[in-house]
């Protein structure tokens, strides 16, 4: 696919043989480059220096999170791969585009940041959670509501969200500040989640969770919206949502037991804030049907 120098782009490749077939030298524009490696192998080199990755294949695989900025024009040039089918998610982000969207009040995150930014061929590379992974699969296999018209900002809110992530835990790693997204504040996190996503039927107290995941409940707040940005009140409320939606879409059940569904009593006050998240009401997505997947775009 091709793409512009100001264009935020987000693509993927699934069990393909190679990256591509042109092996011989192009010219790549300044920008920041994140890759999801779920399987295989990829080669390649950028003005003489040589990246070699590899995630392995089956149980004994490794996904990886490898972010590389592309501080000048430069050449590149891939090398043939491996046997082994490619699975990856591809997220570049020109140095154009970065200029219009970053606000960095903060002077730690600002100085950390913007010195990989300027750093011609810096890397970073660590082992994703289960949230950057869900997010990466949604990328690879997007529903079918998602096409057309919907497809690239779909992608692109999917593909946000990682970046998002992937620079935090660079951040808090250069910056030796462990409580911004440390490695056992993450699973915390995703085991916060894990509960949530698995006990959408059940009346989810704040104490409850807390219980379940051996945390104090100020802690659980505090910890969960640092990680994702949300309360835990709205990402259950938005989680719940999304599961009538989906109900509605796929088995067309009356309006009323989604509302149940959602959490809901009043069917009225169900229409108001489905509406409000999916810009049209619950009736209209069970016409529309066709089986698919909803999703509010940061679940």
């Amino acid at each position: 696919m091709q793409y512009t120098s100001h264009e935020f782009f987000v693509g993927s490749l699934n069990n393909a043989p190679n990256c591509t077939t042109d092996f011989s030298e192009q010219e790549i524009f300044p920008k920041l480059m994140l890759m999801i490696f779920f399987q295989g192998m990829q080669h390649f080199e950028i003005d003489g220096v040589s990246f070699h990755l590899d995630v392995g294949s089956g149980e004994a695989r490794k996904p990886l999170v490898f972010m590389l900025n592309i501080a000048r024009y430069s050449k590149l040039r891939f090398f043939s791969q491996s046997d082994v089918p490619l699975r990856k998610v591809m997220i570049s982000a020109p140095h154009s585009w970065l200029r219009n969207q970053l606000d960095l009040q903060d002077e730690a995150q600002e100085t950390t940041l913007r010195s990989f930014l300027t750093q011609h061929l810096a890397s970073y590379s660590f082992a994703p959670g289960q949230h950057i992974l869900q997010l990466a699969e949604k990328i690879m296999n997007p529903p079918s509501v998602a096409a057309g018209p919907l497809a690239t900002l779909y992608l692109r809110a999917q593909g946000l969200d990682i970046m998002w992530q992937a620079c935090l835990a660079m951040m808090a790693e250069k910056e030796k500040q462990p409580p911004v997204l440390s490695s056992a504040n993450r699973q915390d996190c995703e085991r916060i989640r894990e509960f949530i996503m698995a006990n959408l039927d059940r009346d989810l107290t704040i104490d409850l969770i807390a219980q379940k995941v051996a945390i104090s409940a100020s802690t659980v707040q505090r910890r969960f919206k640092k990680h994702y940005g949300t309360t835990l009140y709205n990402f259950i409320k938005q989680q719940r949502l999304e599961a009538a939606c989906v109900a509605l879409s796929r088995d067309s059940i009356p309006i009323s037991q989604a509302a149940h569904l959602a959490g809901y009593n009043n069917t009225s006050t169900f229409t108001s804030a489905f509406r409000k998240l999916y810009g049209f009401s619950p009736k209209k997505m069970r016409a529309l049907g066709k089986g698919d997947p909803c999703r509010s775009g940061s679940g």
